[in-house]
């Protein structure tokens, strides 16, 4: 887990966790709560809920106290709304979980850093705070040479659609078949999941390409690194994250991940989802300025809005259209993704 250097010394963060939902009422905005939940369960402690919040990850309801005297460490910021701002009443529970003896970690554009009250209670009482759309390491400009190594890229047809569950499933299914993989976190869940990684949408627009090389650097191992997209090209609002992660990611290949039961970009009613061939197509097209040999392996179904059968009926009918297997990676796993991935990029 990071480090944060205090005048006494180094500090650490970590697990086990106390998840903070606030009042959230949209389930998209607790995702990086949910995703801790889902991806290490061990590391969970219970959950931190205001009176008017309706969500709940199936944990124990606790107030920081609760949480530290059951050994909780840290208290993460489990909210990615939009604008990724602190709610009413969330520096009033900020600061009851540092005053019971917890760390706070966030993920939000708003900092922990940039409340004097939250600086307070975190100095009055030895704590850490922690920023994970951050600059935490000097990036570099982008060279765009090629460099060794396999890489796959997760790329969607929205924000908020799978992309980090699909990368992380991609992972764990390589390396149940012993092969080297490594996931490569872009955004503040995956980061807590993965223990390191770079918010690349808090990176300043010249460097984004930048640090996806370094994200992903060179290999000689055989193995692939398995890059968490961010964003979508179709979104007006963060299309240019996700275009400086196609050229810095130079990826072999690309998974398209996607939620059928979504009608327009996510906050912008008035923009229509894009055709999934079109989607696909473009990220082909971006992607090959720096990898010419880009392959699209699989497209990632999030199928939770609907039926058992109506999802299975869904994927075949993307397959047909597309050519491509699909899969939802929560319910159905990636193994038929992964199967074509090899066998596309075997050489």
């Amino acid at each position: 887990m990071p480090d944060h250097v205090e005048a006494t010394g180094v500090v650490r963060w970590g697990p086990p966790y106390l998840l903070y939902l606030g009042g959230e009422a949209d389930d998209l905005a607790i995702k990086t709560a949910r995703g801790l939940a889902y991806w290490r369960p061990e590391w969970c402690i219970g959950q931190f809920r205001r009176s008017d919040c309706p969500l709940t990850l199936g944990l124990p309801d606790m107030h920081p106290a609760q949480a530290k005297a059951a050994g909780a460490d840290t208290m993460v910021i489990g909210i990615a709304n939009v604008g990724g701002m602190m709610g009413p009443g969330a520096v009033g529970d900020i600061v009851a979980a540092l005053d019971a003896g917890l760390n706070v970690i966030a993920g939000l554009h708003q900092k922990l850093r940039d409340n004097p009250e939250i600086v307070a209670a975190a100095r009055a009482n030895g704590r850490v705070l922690f920023d994970a759309r951050d600059a935490n390491r000097a990036i570099p400009i982008g060279n765009g040479r090629k460099r060794p190594g396999r890489r796959l890229l997760t790329v969607g047809t929205d924000c908020s659609i799978g992309k980090m569950y699909t990368t992380l499933a991609i992972e764990r299914s390589m390396r149940q078949r012993g092969l080297a993989a490594d996931f490569r976190a872009t955004g503040q869940t995956g980061m807590f999941v993965a223990g390191d990684g770079i918010a690349v949408d808090a990176v300043i627009a010249d460097f984004i390409a930048g640090a996806a090389e370094q994200l992903s650097p060179a290999r000689d191992d055989g193995g692939w690194d398995l890059i968490e997209g961010q964003g979508s090209l179709f979104h007006p609002l963060y299309a240019g994250v996700s275009l400086g992660l196609l050229h810095g990611s130079q990826p072999d290949a690309l998974v398209l991940c996607h939620e059928p039961t979504r009608r327009h970009m996510r906050g912008l009613p008035d923009c229509p989802m894009p055709d999934l061939q079109r989607c696909l197509e473009a990220n082909l097209s971006a992607a090959r300025l720096t990898n010419s040999a880009v392959k699209a392996v699989g497209v990632a179904l999030n199928t939770s809005g609907i039926a058992a059968h109506e999802a299975q009926a869904a994927c075949r009918e993307i397959e047909d259209r597309l050519g491509l297997p699909c899969q939802d990676p929560v319910t159905m796993g990636v193994e038929t993704i992964v199967d074509h991935l090899l066998a596309s990029c075997a050489s």
